[in-house]
């Protein structure tokens, strides 16, 4: 899988970390959110951060059943 970074291009998802579900990050912890999640299918919001690269946080939104990244961009923004 390739993510098109919006300050480096587009690289190889190994240059990346998988940093959870883009809509948990705001809303903090709780005993739902950490254990009670949702198994989502289709398109899915998440959080990633090219840490081989410009450390940028990005929101990734990708078809979890088909691994196609639909949108990148800098998350928060």
């Amino acid at each position: 899988m390739r993510l098109a970074c919006p300050h480096c291009g587009e690289r190889d998802s190994r240059e990346f970390s998988y940093l959870g579900d883009a809509k948990m990050a705001a809303g903090g912890e709780d005993f739902a959110s950490v254990y009670l999640r949702e198994n989502p299918s289709g398109a899915h919001a998440e959080l990633w951060q090219h840490v081989l690269g410009c450390r940028a946080w990005l929101e990734v939104v990708r078809n979890v059943s088909t691994h196609e990244v639909i949108s990148v961009k800098e998350a928060g923004k």
